[in-house]
């Protein structure tokens, strides 16, 4: 399958998302009390790579795709001034990608906060060495940064992603020796591809499909949990994506959230609000079912 197809037919699986359909059952989760209080705001560790952040980050790919998505839909300045409201409430994590078309957006929001506040964090689709070493050029001269902190391949879903892919890992290996970014990793698309992330060394961080639902997973919540406890033990940093099943969840965000702090193995996640009101209320529920 071309990038092109793939695209076309992942395009409601990419970026995190407040909207989506209706089809999974509704049927409650029974969730344990939480032993801590969270906030959004809490500064974590990305597993063993010593970067700090927020709990939370700050998608800007609803809908990712074909550079585009629900966060750029609100232009340059509309999605630069929510990044910048959600860090006035002490979110530091800005989720970004070439996929989303974000990388102006938030481009224009790291002129008004000091660079090393803030982790910026995106993906490639390069499939190999020289597309991979022109996303990383293209990539800091479009967010203007000398420097990624997070930079993954994006979407695989290949069982064998860490031998067919391993020119682009050696690429990100090697700018990370020269400083240009800080860690690397991947986002996974199949149970097959996140098996094979838990298994690889090199993989630093991963971004993972969670929520109580299934929805928009790479397998049964069960099953996906069991792989991210071996990513943990490993000592890799868990970025937890879709956690309100992409939509499927909009009604029961309390209930996600819940699930999502309640697994003990997420350093962070992502979610992408579309206003300033939704990014607000969504801190607060976090504080809340904490």
């Amino acid at each position: 399958m071309d990038r092109r197809a793939f695209l076309q037919k992942t395009a409601f699986g990419l970026g995190a998302a407040w909207l989506g359909s209706k089809t999974l059952t509704q049927t409650a989760v029974a969730l344990p009390s939480l032993p801590q209080k969270f906030s959004a705001a809490d500064t974590v560790v990305l597993g063993k790579t010593g970067i700090k952040t927020s709990r939370l980050a700050m998608g800007t790919g609803t809908v990712g795709v074909g550079h585009h998505s629900h966060q750029t839909a609100l232009g340059i300045k509309g999605l630069s001034d929510l990044l910048l409201n959600g860090y006035d409430h002490g979110l530091k994590f800005f989720d970004a990608a070439d996929a989303y078309g974000s990388h102006p957006h938030v481009a224009e929001a790291l002129k008004h906060v000091p660079r090393d506040k803030v982790t910026v964090l995106t993906k490639s689709w390069a499939r190999d060495t020289k597309s991979a070493r022109a996303d990383l050029d293209r990539f800091r001269k479009e967010l203007g940064t000398d420097y990624l902190d997070v930079c993954l391949i994006h979407c695989v879903s290949e069982g064998d992603w860490t031998e067919r892919f391993k020119g682009v890992m050696d690429v990100l290996s090697e700018a990370k020796e020269k400083g240009i970014i800080r860690a690397h990793g991947c986002s996974c698309h199949s149970i097959q591809a996140l098996r094979a992330a838990a298994k690889s060394p090199w993989v630093e961080i991963d971004l993972v499909r969670i929520n109580p639902i299934g929805a928009y997973m790479d397998a049964d919540p069960d099953t996906v949990v069991g792989v991210i406890k071996e990513m943990k033990a490993a000592g890799k940093g868990i970025v937890g994506m879709k956690i309100l099943g992409n939509g499927d969840m909009r009604n029961r965000q309390d209930e996600a959230l819940k699930y999502a702090l309640s697994l003990g193995l997420l350093d962070a996640f992502t979610i992408g609000a579309e206003s300033k009101a939704e990014q607000e209320d969504l801190i607060r529920r976090i504080a809340v079912v904490a």
